[in-house]
């Protein structure tokens, strides 16, 4: 079984090392970046992995800022490693990226608790930089926020690519509205008039006929479901 692979995002290569080393000899694999921009080149060059740990403070763009620009790609999990003078004035930050935090110095049996929790709630489908075949007739690049229906290259918006990663992440299963819009938008402003607007902007692109959908169902009064698992995914799961 292919292990859960941990982007670490941390300037100080002492806290890095360290929480590469005890990851590693705790079966995950780990990738790490001390900074944004190498983190970002990470993903490009490696693909989505299963949960980000991110520092707040880092040299070139806020671990915040990061993390909206990697969950613009899919709906990445994402623990954030705080200095404890952060915690009273990150609130927000933490409310609208946040799966969960920690505050340094870390305790790393306490970190492998939550990671575990963290990757429980989140069904975890491993998409490299590769696009996911769905079928003969739809692919899906994650990386580049972009389809190919039927031949034809479409582009997604980032919310229309966390839409369909969370929807493609639980397949066939149903996904109620609450936790797309939690999983999407974090914000509680956000209902569900906004989701089915952005989901008829989804179907349109994805759907032959975006009145009698065959990848995207509605279940009426509970969410949505993909109505197909990625053969790959078929194959990882047995």
């Amino acid at each position: 079984m292919k292990r859960f692979t941990v982007l670490i995002i941390e300037s100080d290569s002492r806290v890095s090392g360290s929480l590469a080393d005890f990851l590693d000899s705790s079966s995950y694999e780990v990738m790490t970046a001390a900074d944004a921009q190498p983190a970002l080149e990470c993903v490009r060059r490696n693909g989505l992995p299963n949960i980000a740990l991110i520092a707040s403070q880092l040299p070139g763009m806020s671990g915040f800022a990061l993390a909206s620009d990697l969950k613009a790609k899919a709906d990445l999990p994402v623990i954030f490693l705080l200095a404890g003078d952060d915690v009273d004035g990150a609130s927000e930050e933490l409310k609208k990226y946040a799966d969960d935090f920690l505050v340094k110095p870390l305790d790393l049996r306490e970190l492998q608790l939550r990671l575990q929790l963290v990757l429980s709630r989140v069904p975890v489908i491993d998409y490299d930089g590769e696009p996911v075949i769905v079928d003969n007739n739809l692919s899906i690049d994650f990386a580049h926020n972009r389809i190919e229906v039927a031949g034809k290259v479409l582009g997604l918006t980032p919310t229309e690519s966390i839409l369909l990663h969370v929807l493609l992440r639980h397949a066939p299963r149903v996904v109620n509205n609450r936790t797309l819009l939690s999983r999407v938008w974090s914000a509680d402003y956000v209902n569900e008039d906004t989701l089915r607007v952005h989901m008829h902007r989804l179907r349109r692109k994805l759907e032959v006929d975006s009145h009698h959908p065959h990848y995207i169902r509605t279940e009426r009064g509970v969410g949505y479901r993909f109505t197909q698992r990625p053969p790959r995914d078929r194959a990882d799961s047995n």
